[in-house]
């Protein structure tokens, strides 16, 4: 028997309820905020994310899968959504249109790494990115666009922290500076961290063994190197989240997993995961303000975020929805190909309907109803047949009446469709 490859998953009535609700939430807060859909390739050329994402990052060093074609060219599958929007953004002229530009993706990324709780190795991502945005309004419409979407998917309970890492300039300083602090600790650090230290020392921070914890507590912070323009920016981005009630806690160890972001960096997390004591995170991004140059378009200001869908519905309960609001049954001597023509008609009319198609007994065919989540039955009879009237019954409330098909569309689109 086949089995899916380790780290994926199906999904499924009931979780796929949830799923449907969580994903048509996303598109319309990115409506609200003025943001189009994008869709791109699932896979581009591997030097678009090593060069964007970054050397000495996990994703490039271990996640990535990356293959040869059949013409020998080295591609590899979407390990995030952000390098391949900015892609399309040059490549596709995109840059020469009016700036701001926003869009949105509701697309799968592919990362090599355990598989664990709300992690695979196909994961589902949400994410936005806004073009042409200098200032810290930037910022505040992304975090705007985030709190939003959180709280209308029904989750209040989180964190906001966030961090400026500055810019190129301020941040060779600050790299320095922690290389020299690591080289005296360089004892209690695991092997990846010694191998970040001499690649890119930043990355030393978003290490998650706690003995690097431990000893990058003590470490230098970024905000002792900001340049005035990389400190004004982020002291305004603060006073605008104040003023938008956006209540936040500074983490100066806050550096995200890639190495295009600039100036400020985000994230929303769960503290207390289940009870565990640990946190999760739910989302998170940045600015990234050179990385359209760096892909070979003009300098443009950039601010975007992603959050993980399949992590997100695991802290959701299960969604129930009707697979169809109405079940036709036929009863006594009608049989199920006779009511064919009723379940037809009701979904010409847009009222989602099921019939008999397993020939089911009339007793079996209510447990199905039930199984559906229909709301209503229509019961079929000889009788009904020959008048033209239908039993319709409610399954909340118990109520019967009879009605024309014609009488039947009008009261279900009323209280079914609005």
């Amino acid at each position: 028997m086949y089995q899916k490859p380790k780290g994926t998953r199906d999904i499924f009535a009931p979780e796929i309820f949830t799923w449907q609700k969580v994903e048509n939430a996303a598109k319309e807060v990115a409506h609200l905020f003025g943001c189009t859909e994008f869709r791109t390739p699932v896979f581009e050329d591997a030097s678009l994310y090593l060069r964007s994402v970054g050397q000495g990052t996990d994703i490039v060093n271990k996640e990535m899968y990356i293959f040869k074609d059949k013409a020998d060219r080295t591609l590899a599958l979407r390990p995030e959504g952000t390098a391949g929007v900015v892609r399309a953004f040059v490549e596709d002229g995109l840059s020469n249109e009016m700036l701001p530009q926003k869009y949105y993706y509701i697309a799968n990324n592919f990362r090599y790494e355990n598989p664990q709780a709300g992690r695979y190795r196909q994961h589902t991502q949400f994410g936005v990115e806004m073009f042409g945005i200098d200032s810290p309004l930037g910022e505040v419409e992304t975090l705007c666009l985030m709190k939003t979407f959180f709280e209308k998917v029904g989750i209040t309970d989180l964190t906001l922290k966030i961090n400026s890492i500055g810019c190129p300039e301020c941040r060779a300083k600050f790299n320095q500076a922690l290389k020299d602090y690591a080289q005296k600790n360089e004892d209690k650090l695991c092997e990846d961290c010694k191998h970040r230290k001499e690649v890119n020392p930043l990355r030393m921070l978003d290490c998650k063994k706690e003995n690097c914890k431990k000893v990058f507590a003590d470490a230098p912070t970024l905000s002792d190197y900001l340049c005035e323009s990389c400190r004004s920016h982020f002291e305004t981005v603060k006073k605008l989240l104040e003023e938008n009630d956006i209540s936040f806690v500074e983490d100066k160890n806050l550096v995200r997993g890639f190495d295009y972001y600039t100036k400020t960096v985000f994230e929303f997390e769960k503290t207390n995961f289940e009870n565990t004591g640990k946190p999760l995170a739910v989302g998170g991004g940045g600015r990234y303000d050179n990385l359209v140059e760096e892909i070979g378009g003009k300098k443009t200001s950039c601010i975007g975020f992603g959050i993980g869908l399949d992590r997100l519905i695991a802290l959701l309960p299960e969604e129930k929805m009707s697979v169809a609001d109405v079940a036709v049954m036929n009863a006594g001597k009608v049989l199920p190909e006779e009511i064919s023509f009723l379940v037809q008609y009701l979904r010409q009319n847009g009222i989602s309907s099921e019939g008999n198609l397993a020939n089911r007994s009339f007793k079996n065919q209510f447990k199905f109803a039930d199984k559906l989540c229909a709301k209503y039955v229509c019961i079929v009879g000889e009788n009904e047949l020959k008048t033209g009237n239908f039993t319709l019954k409610n399954l909340k409330s118990g109520e019967e009446e009879k009605l024309s098909k014609e009488d039947m569309v009008k009261k279900l689109q009323k209280y079914l469709c609005g």
